[in-house]
């Protein structure tokens, strides 16, 4: 996310197979159709999901008749990015591409895509709110008091307004002016009641407190609200209703739900906060904060800030004291309640890192969160300020409604987040774990002021992720990564082209997405190549000192840059944050021996009405005789010449060297040329685009040379998209091919590429490579043990079944996943409640992948068994609390339709959902 949708815990996959990335996510962001996720983002509102349709019907479908052996290493299935891949609609397309510099922002103003979102208005400022909370797990309600510290922002008021959604006030009260309220007990807040006040409450959803007389910006007051919050009962009456958010959530509330664990967590953003404890629920809006937290002993507690006391109550029960000194927005105030392990580290300076997991990852706690100390002195050094806060823990919980979450000082992870340390041998965390902190400098500490400037908070999350993989990985790794979040961008942009910066919007929660997050990452990325690194990160350094504890709109950033810089980038901002689009290039390539010069010429061929002509400083490689010429030049014109000596024909060509641009580039090359853009680049975008091109070209000696080659460069990707190029290769130095890949399998040290050449071995076909198959099972990467089972069982050896009991109770879900294949495709009816037992326990993502092979063997199964699993679906169906899931399960009772009830059955679940995204699937995909 900030939320981290799905910004959760990602690991991709592309076409090659196997996880190519972690990421975080991105609360609400599209990914690449060629990803998976596993785990992220995702908000941040971090998940990143993708194309789910055709898994059930089509992939099992095809599996049964023999077409796909390896059901799920290539299965798709991403969450949100899934409402991106509808059809393209023209008339929507043409509202969504008029800039929103065409209209005037004049409060009131409507649009063809939604009001104008000012920031809202400053009547009062809250500078203080205590919070005094207890739980009623049985009603799911909160009782509650609420302290309120403000004043008038500007002119005289005579009542204070607030919001509360949901609640049953019982009372308020005006309180003396002098005291300490963040250390008093309830009795002596109570003397401190000087009057009952008068109140109306509108629509449960604004509570306006009458204050008897104006009161001035020079006047503080403190009013207390006692009252029960009712977050399953939040009302959705007004056209901006979040329809999902309700601010407090109750986790397996009446211990019914075996194998899961009780919890109370929070999630405020956007409006989420108002639905627990009343304030005015908005980014510009900044306050300290007392949490006291009282609940069964035997739980732990998290909120932010400092921990000042815990005292013990009456009948088992403890309060929890939680301070946060520093000033925040609402929507970043947290608390989680559960059965925590918490491992700590500690900074140089002595603040305190904390990670809250279940008690079962424990000892896995500094395999999954240990890089945090680190990340924060790269973050605190490049940003050119100290983190800013008292404290930083991170808390996984159960069926968290976005990816992660960076309430301040107390970043909320999915459970996905995680895994024993084995796992994470496959990928680990990072890039959500560094997206949720970086937050806590851009977008807590300084944070956008209204959520149409949501950019300022969502792109600098986004590309701290990649600063921190450059970092940390290296530059190979942090523009594979790079590379995966443009694609997510472009899905995105076949149906929605949007600014980046929204003056006009109809719904808050659709600025998470692929342009607030992947977008602006890649925009940020083009900004640092242009002004410099020394430039760029004194700009962000004097941006985040000058704003600190403050709001900001995306002027303030520019103005940043100017004023570091020198140089005014009007130009820069006005085209990529207030314009849509993107720049759609077409070159073609000439040389004019009788000149002695190659020409380019250029087109812009985007739609420069909807859009705009681009102004792209560039660079341009001119490769001639083996030396490489480089050349820095402007396109900024619809159709532009460039022309650059040569003396003779040049070997390569290579426009935006630094592989930098945010754009679509078409610029044809032979295969000779991509033959030496691959061995010459320095670049990976450019050795990535070079591979990609040369495949499928095996009947060529010097492609097949070089992809023999690309089987030992330094890269893993690399590697793996070559070994995944020899796929049913039955050519030339068969036999010398064969046991280089075979020697990949067993030593190569990426999981990916261990596991591509397994896959690769296994499409010969000729059962030299068994051995090497069950070797593998004994690999330290889950990852490369799911694959050989997969490969080995494939080929019905002697031990098959003895094999997949060996596996079948894995702690790995991939694993289990793996042998549920084997058994599907036995179809036996005793393996029924085995299939129920397995899935029961996985984490939401795994469960979305398991149900396609449970999928696969109900369609092998006989009709008894069909029936008895439609209960078990329909409840998946209706009641899980992870959407995906959900949808999955639909799409597995589709595969039943034969059965007498099920269509109508699937038609009441489709009508019965509130899901927006899903109503949305539904309605596009829900009768595959």
């Amino acid at each position: 996310m900030g939320r981290y949708t799905l910004h959760r815990h990602y690991r991709r996959y592309d076409n090659y197979g196997g996880i190519l990335h972690s990421s975080p996510p991105r609360r609400r962001s599209g990914i690449d159709p060629e990803s998976v996720t596993k785990g992220w983002a995702a908000r941040h509102r971090l998940f990143k999901p993708d194309n789910l349709i055709n898994l059930l019907a089509h992939n099992l479908k095809a599996d049964m008749a023999g077409h796909n052996t390896n059901v799920f290493r290539r299965l798709v299935f991403t969450f949100f990015g899934l409402i991106f891949l509808l059809p393209f609609n023209s008339e929507a397309a043409a509202s969504f591409f008029q800039s929103d510099t065409l209209y005037r922002r004049n409060p009131g103003t409507v649009t063809k895509k939604g009001p104008y979102r000012p920031e809202r208005t400053k009547k009062s400022d809250i500078l203080y709110t205590r919070l005094d909370v207890q739980f009623d797990w049985a009603k799911q309600q909160v009782p509650a008091s609420a302290i309120v510290m403000f004043k008038a922002h500007f002119k005289p008021q005579n009542t204070l307004e607030l919001d509360a959604k949901g609640f049953d006030i019982k009372s308020v009260s005006l309180l003396d002016t002098v005291g300490d309220y963040g250390s008093l007990n309830s009795e002596e807040i109570a003397a401190k009641i000087t009057k009952k006040l008068n109140f109306t409450y509108e629509d449960k959803r604004k509570l306006i407190i009458k204050l008897d007389k104006d009161f001035t910006r020079n006047d503080t007051l403190f009013v207390k609200i006692d009252y029960v919050a009712k977050p399953n009962d939040v009302p959705r009456n007004k056209p901006d209703d979040s329809q999902t958010d309700k601010g407090l959530y109750f986790i397996n509330a009446d211990g019914l739900d075996e194998g899961k664990p009780r919890q109370i967590w929070t999630q405020g953003e956007t409006e989420g906060s108002s639905c627990w404890f009343p304030t005015i629920d908005s980014p510009n809006q900044k306050f300290t904060q007392d949490i006291y937290i009282t609940v069964d002993s035997t739980f732990k507690t998290l909120s932010n800030g400092l921990l000042i006391s815990q005292k013990e109550g009456k009948k088992g029960m403890r309060t929890d004291h939680w301070k946060q000194s520093l000033p925040h927005a609402p929507y970043l105030t947290m608390i989680a309640v559960g059965d925590f392990v918490i491992a700590k580290d500690m900074m140089p300076n002595g603040m305190e890192l904390s990670y809250y997991v279940e008690p079962k990852y424990g000892a896995d706690a500094h395999a999954i969160f240990g890089r945090t100390p680190e990340m924060m002195g790269f973050f605190s050094n490049i940003f050119g300020v100290e983190y800013p806060w008292e404290k930083y823990a991170q808390v996984a919980v159960r069926d968290f409604v976005a990816g992660a979450m960076e309430n301040t000082t107390a970043t909320v992870h999915e459970e996905g987040v995680q895994n024993d340390a084995r796992s994470l041998v496959d990928g680990n965390s990072d890039a959500v774990i560094a997206h949720e902190l970086a937050h806590h400098w851009f977008g807590d500490y300084v944070t956008c002021e209204e959520w149409g400037q949501l950019p300022l908070n969502e792109s600098f999350a986004n590309y701290s992720e990649y600063l921190w993989s450059e970092y940390n990985d290296g530059k190979y790794e942090a523009d594979w990564g790079n590379l995966q979040e443009m694609k997510s961008y472009l899905l995105e942009s076949e149906t929605k082209q949007v600014p980046m910066i929204r003056y006009f919007y109809r719904d808050r929660e659709n600025m998470f997405d692929s342009h607030s997050y992947a977008k602006g990452g890649r925009i940020l990325h083009m900004l640092r190549s242009y002004v410099g690194d020394d430039a760029f990160f004194a700009s962000l350094k004097h941006y985040l000192r000058k704003n600190a504890f403050g709001t900001t709109e995306i002027d303030d950033l520019r103005t940043a840059f100017e004023q570091v810089t020198g140089e005014d980038l009007n130009w820069f901002f006005d085209q990529w944050f207030h314009r849509p689009g993107h720049p759609s290039l077409k070159i073609q390539q000439e040389y004019l021996a009788n000149a002695s010069k190659v020409v380019l010429k250029i087109k812009q061929a985007q739609d420069t009405l909807a859009t705009t002509v681009y102004r792209l400083p560039v660079k341009v490689d001119v490769w001639v005789n083996g030396k490489k010429n480089q050349y820095n030049v402007v396109v900024d014109k619809v159709n532009q010449t460039l022309e650059f000596p040569a003396t003779k024909k040049p070997d390569l060509v290579v426009f935006d060297s630094d592989a930098q641009l945010l754009a679509v580039v078409e610029h044809e090359k032979n295969r000779v040329e991509m033959e030496y853009q691959y061995q010459h680049s320095d670049r990976f975008l450019h050795k990535y685009d070079a591979l990609s091109q040369l495949e499928g070209a095996l009947t060529d000696t010097t492609v097949k040379n070089i992809l023999e080659k690309a089987m030992d460069d330094p890269f893993w990707k690399f590697r793996q998209m070559a070994v995944s190029n020899f796929s049913e290769y039955a050519g030339a130095g068969f036999v010398d091919i064969e046991k280089k890949i075979q020697s990949l399998a067993r030593k190569d040290p990426h999981p990916q590429v261990r596991s591509e050449a397994i896959i690769t071995l296994a499409s010969f076909g000729d059962n030299n490579s068994d051995s090497i198959f069950k070797e593998a099972l004994t690999d330290s990467s889950y990852q490369v043990v799911s694959v050989a089972i997969e490969k080995y069982l494939m080929s019905q050896p002697n031990d098959a079944s003895e094999i997949a009991a060996e596996f079948e109770n894995s702690p790995n879900d991939a694993i289990v996943t793996s042998v549920a294949n084997y058994y599907a495709g036995l179809a036996q009816p005793e393996r029924f409640s085995w299939f129920l037992e397995k899935m029961k326990a996985m984490k939401p993502t795994d469960k979305y992948n398991f149900l396609q092979v449970f999928g696969k063997y109900l369609i092998k199964s006989k009709q008894d068994v069909q029936r008895l699993s439609i209960p078990v679906l329909e409840g998946l169906a209706r009641d899980n609390s992870s959407y995906f899931v959900r949808f999955g399960a639909f799409q597995a009772l589709g595969l039943l339709t034969d059965i007498q009830g099920v269509s109508a059955l699937r038609k009441d679940i489709r009508a019965k959902e509130t899901e927006p995204k899903l109503k949305e699937m539904y309605s596009q995909f829900g009768d595959l």
